[in-house]
């Protein structure tokens, strides 16, 4: 057992059947082993930050899954698991949550902070975000889609669901930090229909309000 009564598991998610865009994006961003689609990952937030390089440790050695991402920001660390076999990725989290001694229920709930969808994005706007960009570009004239999530791991699952809704394209997905954010590019129709994806799939996790 780990950490005392001061760790506060933030997000603990598992996510099946990794998209191609997502997975394309995020082997494009990531320090290590890179996914690739139809993965499995797992992915996990923490604080204290440091806890992470233990929390790893145990999962490596419980199961033949890969390190993607270690990460210790300013407030919390963050890790990304991936494995081709589903089953690994699944001993990996129990193996995790027998060594933290507590269920996956102790995990926080994701709460959406805000989501927008901007039509017809003028060329500055485009400009000032392709700068910032990771992942694709932002086309004036198109559509913009945002979705905003606390703890900020979950946000990876709510973009991994909206790439199997919509036909979008990602600008950015940033899972580090105290809040998540997924920037999304496409139709009008497409992006209204991944905003609400992502929103309907952050609904779906369990955990602590």
């Amino acid at each position: 057992m780990a950490t005392g009564s001061a760790f506060d598991l933030r997000a603990l998610l598992q996510i099946d059947r990794l998209q191609p865009q997502f997975a394309a994006y995020t082997g494009a961003v990531v320090q290590g082993a890179v996914p690739l689609a139809g993965d499995t990952l797992l992915i996990g937030e923490m604080g204290p930050g440091n806890e992470v390089f233990r929390v790893v440790d145990v999962a490596l050695k419980a199961a033949d899954v890969q390190a993607c991402s270690q990460v210790v920001e300013r407030e919390f660390g963050f890790f990304v698991l991936r494995s081709p076999v589903n089953s690994e990725i699944t001993a990996a989290r129990e193996a995790l949550l027998a060594y933290l001694d507590l269920p996956l229920e102790s995990r926080r709930a994701p709460t959406v902070e805000s989501r927008q969808v901007i039509t017809s994005v003028e060329p500055y706007q485009a400009q000032l975000l392709n700068k910032r960009k990771a992942g694709s570009l932002l086309v004036p004239g198109n559509t913009l889609g945002i979705v905003e999530c606390a703890p900020a791991a979950y946000v990876m699952a709510a973009a991994n669901e909206a790439e199997k809704a919509a036909s979008v394209n990602f600008l950015d997905v940033n899972s580090v930090g105290r809040f998540g954010r997924l920037f999304m590019t496409g139709s009008e129709a497409d992006v209204r229909a991944a905003v609400e994806t992502a929103v309907a799939a952050l609904g779906e996790f369990e955990g602590r309000t």
